[in-house]
């Protein structure tokens, strides 16, 4: 695959979870469609979703449900289209949805493989590559970003680096769509900075690549170990989202 071709998976990827068209992504000029969360969305989507906010880098396509599209599209017209991902502006934004009782609660950063200049990192311990029946005994909490117990079906594939037969480090994928597989990594404390994360990282990677499918990372902004991890690895920004959701949703994730 192509660097072009992947970025094309990933903006129709990104239209059948948010209910717009690939081309949407391309416009100089923000584009709203109604909410909704179809069928082929990946498999972490989940209602309700008042408002969710997209960026390629063009502009930002809203998907929204009808009686907040005037503030949004208020916010998405006021604001250039990566302002409205900055604190400052989103309290614009809160300010006028708290009174509905909605709020903003996810936002991260998405990261596509740069093909043209990936190259593989060597790993200092041994590395396997895992199946899914090889996962069995691993939903433990010291790999909950490489695996996620709530959907064990979508765990498909991984790499693990050994230190004799002891697990140090294992990156997953999860087949959150029919195209795409997203990448989550956890390394042991003892063996982090040796360059673990990205070795087994790229490697899966590859591996995804080999099957057909598109890798794609995922980071909050703020997590720098995750970011630099994906930068080294050879992943580059590709897209950004920013939801809404109802208050009570957001109130229970920070119970």
């Amino acid at each position: 695959m192509t660097n072009r071709e992947i970025l094309q998976i990933a903006m129709r990827q990104s239209a059948l979870d948010i209910n717009c068209n690939a081309e949407d992504f391309l416009c100089d000029h923000p584009v709203i469609v109604k909410s909704g969360v179809g069928p082929d969305a990946r498999k972490y989507y989940k209602e309700p979703v008042t408002c969710n906010l997209v960026s390629y880098g063009s502009n930002i396509v809203a998907s929204v449900r009808d009686e907040y599209r005037e503030i949004i599209e208020a916010y998405i017209t006021k604001f250039t289209y990566y302002h409205c991902f900055e604190a400052p502006n989103m309290n614009w934004l809160s300010e006028r949805l708290l009174p509905m009782g909605q709020k903003i609660c996810f936002m991260a950063e998405y990261y596509l493989p740069d093909v043209e200049h990936f190259r593989l990192l060597p790993c200092a311990y041994e590395t396997r590559i895992l199946e899914q029946s090889d996962f069995k005994e691993l939903y433990r909490p010291e790999w909950s970003n490489a695996l996620c117990e709530d959907r064990k079906e979508c765990d498909v594939l991984g790499v693990g680096a050994y230190d004799g037969e002891k697990l140090v480090g294992f990156a997953g994928a999860s087949a959150d769509c029919d195209t795409m597989w997203q990448i989550g990594i956890d390394v042991l404390p003892a063996y982090r900075r040796q360059g673990i994360a990205s070795a087994l990282t790229g490697k899966l990677a590859t591996e995804i690549l080999k099957r057909g499918k598109a890798p794609f990372y995922c980071s909050a902004w703020s997590n720098i170990p995750s970011v630099r991890n994906a930068v080294k690895s050879g992943f580059i920004p590709a897209w950004v989202e920013m939801t809404v959701k109802p208050a009570e949703v957001v109130d229970e994730l920070n119970a």
